[in-house]
């Protein structure tokens, strides 16, 4: 039998993880999720994630930092880190984007 299941969110009322990220639709094998007007820092920490990302930069700039490589991401960019791969990034322009994270990133504690 076929999924003919439709979901439609609207950012306005989604909710948002602990470090302001915004839950977009989420299915089985994949999600979204938004960084909306991320404030400039170079603090974040480098991290690993138990889940593939690819993202698409909207507004500002920042810096990808994974395994000695770095890209600067700006409106129009997009990228993909690997998962399980060391990476930070480094926001030096108020920052928006959208990423999609296989599997979705916050079923199953994966976000935490």
């Amino acid at each position: 039998m076929t999924d003919t299941t439709i979901k439609k969110v609207d950012a306005a009322q989604s909710p948002v993880g602990r470090e302001g990220q915004i839950y977009l639709v989420s299915g089985k094998g994949v999600s979204m999720r938004m960084w909306q007007d991320e404030a400039p820092t170079d603090s974040k920490a480098e991290h690993t994630n138990a889940y593939e990302t690819v993202g698409y930069a909207l507004a500002g700039k920042a810096i990808l930092e994974l395994a000695g490589q770095q890209v600067t991401l700006e409106p129009g960019s997009s990228w993909l880190v690997p998962s399980g791969a060391p990476h930070r990034y480094v926001i030096l322009e108020s920052f928006t984007a959208v990423e999609a994270t296989a599997p979705p990133a916050q079923v199953h504690g994966r976000d935490d």
